[in-house]
């Protein structure tokens, strides 16, 4: 019996302290016929040499320079070379379990196309893992045992880089990574979703995610927040949001400031509520601040909530059972 082949695509820029566990952790997988894409971002260390090194013992294994610059034009490069059914990508500093690919390819060939296998993912570093990233890697986890990634979809990226695989034909159908958007993962995210890719849901560990301080989603400036709430938005107006109904803003903090100017700068009418009394009945941007209540005489109202305080979020989630409203469909938690 023939299996498919799995193409995985990996740019890399100056992880020379990383690439051996990365690429032993692939030559170990149980799921023998795939090939690597390695591209080289323009690296200044080793790391070249250490992929050939590679390369050079597993022809399985082709690096190749980026013809660009960049995540993006890296994956482009990697993914115009690769031949394979499936596709996925791997961050050069990150580890595989050794069952990785098998199960990956066992869901898609159980439930055919239309779908992306997903799995759980487990944050590992020198220092320790912040609260913050904890929680992360809970919520995201949560999500993945269930496939509902994209039930939460506009509240951060719910299918990350490196945890997922595809059919090329869907992976085509979705526009691979013809988009200059970042951050790309997300944006791919929004993608599958938008065309309808099913998750599979996943209960098992596949891949080890490090942290460490010079991690690319830690210092460019591609993945910060500003660039995460332009995604959303843009999703939000181009998916969800009907211009019959009155679209309101939830919160006046910074995301919430973020979130009225863009709606402003593409003149798309909004109201801004929130419950904090210092602000409401204020302008902030012309736009005066109401109370929330004043939703139940809105026409209709679709809202995005920009409140990120957890025991906040579960208060408001009442209030919207209260007026019989749903979310994804009424209202949408942008943190």
């Amino acid at each position: 019996m023939t299996h498919p082949k799995v193409s995985i695509l990996i740019p890399f820029k100056n992880t020379a302290a990383y690439l051996k566990e990365c690429l032993e952790s692939i030559i170990a997988q149980t799921y023998a016929n795939w090939e690597v894409l390695a591209i080289d971002d323009h690296s200044t260390d080793q790391s070249t040499k250490i992929v050939a090194a590679f390369a050079k013992k597993d022809p399985r294994i082709k690096v190749h320079s980026n013809l660009g610059a960049g995540i993006i034009e890296a994956l482009r490069t990697a993914y115009d070379r690769s031949m394979g059914d499936f596709v996925t990508r791997m961050d050069s500093d990150d580890i595989m379990t050794p069952n990785k690919l098998d199960v990956m390819v066992s869901a898609l060939e159980k439930y055919g196309e239309g779908h992306l296998a997903v799995g759980m993912v487990k944050y590992f570093s020198d220092r320790g893992i912040s609260d913050g990233y904890d929680r992360y890697e809970k919520w995201l986890n949560g999500l993945t045992v269930q496939g509902t990634n994209y039930s939460e979809i506009y509240k951060e990226c719910v299918i990350p880089s490196p945890a997922w695989m595809a059919y090329r034909s869907d992976f085509d159908a979705c526009g691979a990574f013809i988009p200059d958007r970042y951050p790309e993962d997300y944006d791919l995210a929004f993608r599958f979703y938008e065309n309808g890719v099913k998750c599979i849901a996943n209960d098992q560990l596949l891949h080890y995610w490090r942290d460490y301080n010079t991690r690319t989603s830690r210092t460019s400036e591609h993945y910060a927040q500003n660039y995460f709430l332009d995604i959303k938005l843009h999703y939000f107006l181009k998916l969800e949001h009907d211009s019959n109904r009155s679209l309101t803003v939830w919160g006046a903090g910074n995301k919430g400031k973020e979130i009225a100017k863009g709606l402003l700068k593409r003149g798309i009418p909004f109201y801004w509520v929130c419950d904090n009394p210092n602000k409401i009945g204020k302008e902030i941007y012309g736009q005066e601040m109401r109370h929330f209540d004043s939703l139940k005489t809105l026409k209709a109202p679709q809202s995005i909530i920009t409140v990120a305080n957890a025991d906040a979020q579960h208060m408001i989630r009442a209030y919207f059972n209260t007026i019989d409203q749903k979310p994804m469909l009424d209202y949408f938690f942008f943190c």
